[in-house]
């Protein structure tokens, strides 16, 4: 269980800086202040993870209860602020592959941490699903914009796979660090690959 909590812990600081950074240049290049980037890199980085806490009844949510995530978030922001010149001589393939990461380590601490509080495995998928995307979409609605998640190549999608193969791992008996290691990869890959190639789930035409 003590390495099943570190693994959980590792994915979701490691997911809450790649989200932050996504976060703070969303806010940038939308001509927000220094507080409206602070608060899309806690929203972005963090409200995935509070949605799925709350589901799951892990109350107090994570970022409230542990100080390290809303710190790590906001230093993070911050950083990302000062530092706005380099950040935003990031080309768009580095953001995307920025993206994907986060969005492979939060389907994974999702998953993991559903299954951790005794959830059906099924909806431990839907958990680290909520998890990766969940902020992206609050994102968006704060911007007055179409969640990306409803348009993109294969987003949510991808880390529904990287929860199903955390899950299934799982199931098998492997080792939750092989568990979350093989489904972030499979979500970054999946998300990568859609991206390179223009893959897209069936949508009617207008």
């Amino acid at each position: 269980m003590k390495r099943l909590e570190q693994v959980v812990l590792a994915a979701d600081l490691a997911g809450t800086v790649v989200f932050a950074i996504e976060g703070a240049s969303a806010a940038m290049h939308a001509d927000l202040d220094l507080l409206g980037v602070l608060v899309l890199s806690f929203v972005v980085a963090l409200g995935g993870g509070v949605i799925r806490d709350l589901l799951i009844g892990a109350a107090p949510p994570s970022a409230v209860r542990d100080w390290r995530y809303p710190a790590l978030a906001f230093v993070t922001g911050l950083l990302t602020f000062l530092f706005h010149t380099r950040v935003a001589a990031f080309s768009a393939p580095a953001l995307t592959t920025l993206d994907a990461a986060g969005l492979g380590l939060f389907a994974v601490a999702g998953a993991e941490k559903a299954l951790e509080f005794r959830i059906h495995p099924f909806i431990a998928t839907l958990m680290g699903t909520i998890t990766g995307c969940g902020g992206g979409v609050v994102r968006d609605m704060l911007l007055a914009r179409v969640p990306m998640v409803l348009v993109a190549d294969i987003y949510a999608s991808a880390a529904f796979v990287g929860a199903v193969v955390v899950v299934v791992g799982r199931r098998l008996g492997w080792p939750p660090a092989l568990a979350a290691v093989l489904g972030a990869l499979a979500c970054f890959a999946l998300r990568m690959a859609a991206v390179t190639y223009g893959w897209q789930l069936p949508k009617i035409a207008a």
